[in-house]
């Protein structure tokens, strides 16, 4: 390892996969992280999403703390695990809530709070061509989950003022891309963009998810990406 790049890898990993050390040490350590890319906030906020989505909870306890390190409120980290409850299920927010906890714990974070400004105005006429997507897709099917889909999701979560909303955007592009749902994704890449994320954010975003979700995923995420942009762009 090139003695330029500090050693982030434990000896463990060294004196088993010692490639995989390097790896760590010089390309995700060495190279992705320190990226100009993107924020280091952002980073975190994209790794903790894909660490919840997949279920990695030993991985958590660390990136969490680093996120906290990067910025990243106590708030916005239980705000990030709500999110996903919705997007990747309960079991998997359950969890990292316990894992978050030990964080806390050591940080002195004794109890995480709820704002209490009122809740976000949502974009009027995006949502009602959501909603109607919804009525027409959805309700006729599953009557329930459009209602839910409606006033829960979207009546409740999206509007809380606990996260921004192009973090929660980022939270669950991240998750889908985690979770290998690129059919999803044209609807939250291009909310993620027009609620502040830029076009080579969101492609940054993949580069740095490839290393947590694994190539496969963030190769079948850039032609949603591509045509989304192109699209945008009128082309």
């Amino acid at each position: 390892m090139p003695e330029e790049f500090p050693r982030v890898a434990p000896a463990m990993i060294y004196d088993t996969t010692p490639g995989l050390g390097a790896f760590t040490d010089c390309v995700l350590f060495g190279r992705v992280w320190p990226s100009d890319a993107l924020p280091q906030r952002d980073r975190s906020l994209l790794t903790i999403s894909a660490l919840i989505a997949g279920g990695k909870f030993p991985q958590l306890g660390s990136h969490s703390a680093r996120g906290l390190d990067n910025g990243l409120l106590p708030q916005e980290l239980a705000e990030i695990t709500l999110q996903l409850a919705i997007y990747t299920g309960w079991p998997n927010a359950m969890s990292a809530a316990a894992e978050l906890r030990k964080v806390f714990d050591e940080k002195g974070v004794a109890q995480v709070t709820q704002s209490p400004a009122p809740k976000l105005d949502l974009p009027a006429e995006a949502e009602a061509a959501r909603a109607a997507i919804v009525d027409k897709n959805v309700r006729p099917t599953a009557a329930l989950l459009a209602d839910l889909t409606d006033e829960v999701l979207f009546g409740d979560l999206w509007r809380r003022p606990d996260l921004s909303p192009r973090d929660r955007s980022l939270a669950t592009v991240a998750a889908l891309v985690m979770i290998g749902q690129p059919e999803q994704l044209p609807f939250h890449m291009n909310r993620a963009l027009d609620n502040g994320l830029t076009e080579e954010q969101a492609g940054a975003a993949l580069a740095h998810l490839a290393f947590y979700a694994g190539w496969p995923r963030a190769m079948s995420a850039v032609p949603v990406l591509k045509q989304i942009l192109e699209q945008r762009n009128g082309h």
